[in-house]
């Protein structure tokens, strides 16, 4: 009896240590997110404690000396800054997205692969996909990159432009998508190192909201890369390679979890708000009224269903099938609860004076990311239709 209750007294106390320790980030990053909406500059500060507390390296495998975490750890740990600073968050999702992947993709260099991981984990160096083109828009619907690769004796010359480049400033390693110029291209991703020569930055990110992921557009002018920094690449008449079941579950999951962390954020605005005003003709607290309680009430319930989704699928309940649908209801859910938090709270929940406005522009840029709403439905369609011609 006592041997079984020290195993699980040392397995619960790391267990909340972590819980702990991601509690006072929250608050941290809470305290200055603000300042990194009103600037928009990459919250660096941030980034340093996150590195400090070994966070950066979560899902690099623990062969090199990160955390080799699974995707209910990752989840925790995005749900819970993105409760402080949502542009952080998205980040840290790229990075973890990015980490769990490149170590399961066999085509990348082994030294690479070891170099890339060691970065994050001993420097806290960021990682993050670049694909979207002015001309093309999102690869998620098809075609392939203008941004082409120039075979070369010293190496691959890189020519092109990225938009939408989620922590730009922040970043040390590129995962360029482009084209080789060979007669029948290769199409895929070349790795790039943000400091290479002719490498350049425009900020041009002025969005309403996630404004301090600095997702500003990056252009590469015939950057030189090694020959084996085509880490990922496959001729363009094969099939592309797209993230496989689990990897869509996991960017479904950690996506959605940045959105609905700012909407538990709103609820709690809006809880200490009616709990604290007390108008004088009422003598009691507006949280004493039954519209303000039912209010409260229906953000709760849609936070709950948000919570059932992600909590099924950390723990491996939800066919990974159903991934284009938790960030399709995820995302909808904490939408609508934000939505209803400022019908509540009035005029008070769009002063800027309040964070309760600057949580509704940043929750409604989850409608943006891939998959987007009507090809999740338009997917989800196709596959009841085809399930109903193979029974």
């Amino acid at each position: 009896m006592n041997a079984g209750l020290n195993r699980r007294t040392a397995f619960i106390e790391p267990e909340q240590a972590f819980t702990e320790c991601l509690q006072r980030l929250s608050a941290q990053f809470a305290d200055t997110a603000q300042r990194y909406d009103e600037s928009g500059e990459f919250p660096h500060d941030n980034f340093r404690l996150l590195h400090e507390h070994k966070l950066l390296g979560l899902t690099v495998p623990t062969a090199l000396g990160g955390g080799g975490a699974d995707l209910k750890q990752a989840q925790q740990v995005i749900s819970a800054v993105a409760r402080g600073e949502p542009s952080t968050a998205l980040i840290l999702v790229m990075q973890y997205l990015q980490h769990a992947r490149l170590h399961q993709t066999p085509h990348w260099p082994e030294h690479l692969r070891r170099q890339v991981g060691l970065d994050a984990v001993h420097h806290g160096a960021l990682l993050n996909a670049l694909r979207v083109e002015p001309d093309l828009g999102s690869p998620s619907r098809g075609g392939l990159p203008v941004t082409t690769a120039r075979r070369t004796d010293e190496g691959w010359r890189i020519s092109g432009r990225k938009i939408y480049s989620t922590g730009s400033h922040g970043l040390t390693w590129f995962n360029v998508w482009a084209r080789s110029d060979d007669d029948e291209p290769l199409v895929g991703v070349w790795l790039v190192r943000k400091d290479s020569p002719g490498v350049r930055i425009i900020e041009d990110w002025d969005h309403l909201g996630m404004r301090a992921t600095c997702s500003h557009e990056v252009v590469f002018d015939d950057v030189l890369v090694p020959l084996d920094h085509a880490v990922n690449v496959n001729p363009a008449s094969a099939p592309q390679p797209e993230l496989d079941a689990s990897g869509q579950l996991w960017m479904s999951v950690l996506l959605s979890s940045v959105y609905d962390g700012i909407a538990q954020s709103a609820k709690d605005w809006l809880v200490d708000f009616l709990e604290t005003r007390t108008p004088s003709n009422l003598g009691a607290s507006l949280s004493t009224l039954p519209r303000f309680q039912e209010a409260v009430g229906h953000i709760d319930t849609l936070l709950f269903a948000n919570r059932t989704l992600i909590d099924s699928a950390t723990h491996g309940l939800t066919p990974a099938r159903h991934a284009p649908q938790i960030k399709y209801l995820v995302t909808s859910n904490a939408i609508r609860a934000v939505e209803l938090a400022i019908e509540a709270a009035g005029n008070p929940g769009l002063s800027r004076n309040n964070p309760l406005q600057r949580h509704y522009r940043n929750v409604v840029c989850g409608r943006v990311h891939t998959p987007q709403n009507d090809v999740v439905l338009q997917g989800m369609g196709k596959a009841v239709f085809a399930g109903r011609r193979d029974q």
